[in-house]
């Protein structure tokens, strides 16, 4: 067969003033910029274990503006796998409703059309819930013999890492790419309320063998001599002696590196020192908040977060002065939160000196805890607005703020933080600190 994987790719903001004002906001466009040069490693994962006799094509569709277009280059594969996030949904049922019109087989998989199958198959021949390694093979063959189901898998079976294929790198044209991913676990501990990965793909948390990870970052260098890697874990370093034995082999492939995890890798400064040795030039930590009464709850589990506040401007300084940065997230309309939270995370961006930083509003992604609980509680702005699930729009009602006053609150703190002045401040601080750690050295 002639197969097409198809990835709905980019990121944007429904709201226009925001889009707007994204133009002055460096963070805001940085950000959009990474992740949407990031290829779809759910379907170069799938690719890797295709049987060699299928003709496989991989595509990135960043918007369907030119459906037509889009539409005549995939009318003429046998079928087309699309893969896409909540806000581009809406455009990959768009297109599947068009190949099917040609009669092309079209299968949809995802965090979102595993939360909402039965919307989804509306849209396609065939719906993929949960991990697809589980069932691609299968489907492959019942498309071959023109029998597909209209639903292959569920939430409640579990994939074997250990059993995980080789990703398919050589589809992409690298090029295009600023950065690359390989994944070495699935899920996460802390279980959070707004998190749609752990939920949706996996109960528990599972890591990757150490020679696959390895294996598949020398394929990568096959084709990139020296790549920047970003690890798309939920929570990369959850099993720390793991990594520990790990990144000296890192170490000896000369990369560079990104990943996100959480505010504990600072407690452990033979791991930073690991980790910096081996080419990680940034972690993300979601902070979420610059209080810690509306941290209460997030992690539905043990309340960790809460728990780990008082540890956040100490930690934050430990990591970087390791030469590592830290961009750290914050989640702006969290029931715990008033309209003072606003001065308060530019006053703990300020104070503790992060490198970087990332703000996005709580956002209700279908399937989550979060979802369900504000549907209970007739909190969702519009049912199915899907486009708005961006991380930079508002899809819900605020419980101490109005939906309007979130909104203007949240574009002003952006004007601020990414300040060309602040954001040059914080960066000469972390060069500070690096200049800091060459003298340490030098003196050692």
């Amino acid at each position: 067969m002639k197969i097409a994987l198809t990835a709905m790719s980019g990121i944007r903001a429904y709201d226009q003033e925001l889009l707007e004002l994204g133009l002055t906001l460096p963070g805001f466009v940085e950000r959009s910029k990474v992740i949407a040069s990031l290829p779809s490693l759910g379907l170069l994962t799938l690719a890797g274990m295709t049987p060699s006799h299928h003709e496989l094509e991989y595509i990135e569709v960043p918007d369907i503006e030119n459906k037509s277009a889009i539409v005549d280059r995939l009318k003429d594969f046998d079928l087309v796998a699309i893969s896409s996030f909540s806000a581009q949904i809406k455009e990959a049922y768009e297109l599947g409703n068009a190949l099917l019109q040609h009669d092309v087989a079209v299968v949809l998989g995802g965090l979102h059309t595993t939360a909402l199958p039965d919307e989804a198959k509306q849209h396609c021949t065939s719906v993929v819930v949960g991990e697809g390694e589980l069932t691609w093979q299968q489907l492959l063959k019942d498309a071959e013999t023109k029998k597909l189901d209209p639903i292959y898998g569920n939430r409640e079976q579990e994939f074997d890492l250990n059993d995980a294929p080789m990703p398919a790198f050589e589809l992409l044209n690298i090029d295009n790419y600023n950065r690359l991913t390989v994944q070495t676990s699935r899920g996460c501990p802390h279980f959070c309320e707004f998190c749609a990965n752990t939920i949706m793909l996996t109960r528990k948390y599972k890591q990757k063998p150490q020679a696959k990870v390895l294996a598949e970052i020398d394929k990568i260098r096959e084709i990139w001599p020296h790549p920047f890697i970003e690890f798309a874990d939920d929570n990369t370093f959850v099993n720390k002696d793991y990594w520990k034995a790990l990144l000296p082999e890192l170490k000896k492939r000369k990369i560079r590196w990104f990943t996100e995890t959480d505010i504990s890798i600072a407690n452990d400064t033979e791991l930073l020192h690991l980790m910096r040795e081996s080419g990680c030039a940034q972690v993300l930590i979601g902070l979420e908040s610059p209080t810690s009464g509306s941290l209460r709850g997030l992690d539905t589990r043990s309340n960790w977060k809460e728990k780990q506040f008082p540890k956040y401007m100490q930690a934050i300084k430990t990591i970087q002065s390791q030469g590592i940065s830290v961009n750290g997230c914050f989640i702006l309309g969290l029931d715990g939160q008033d309209t003072s939270v606003f001065d308060k995370v530019y006053d703990f961006v300020e104070k503790s000196g992060l490198h970087e930083v990332q703000i996005t509003v709580q956002t209700a992604f279908p399937g989550t805890l979060l979802y369900e609980r504000l549907v209970n509680e007739k909190r969702i702005i519009e049912l199915g607005a899907w486009e708005k699930c961006t991380l930079f729009d508002i899809n819900f009602i605020p419980k101490n703020m109005t939906v309007q006053k979130l909104g203007k609150e949240f574009r002003e703190l952006g004007v601020k933080l990414y300040n060309k002045d602040f954001t040059r401040k914080r960066q000469d601080h972390f060069k500070e600190l690096l200049r800091e750690l060459v003298r340490s050295r030098h003196s050692n």
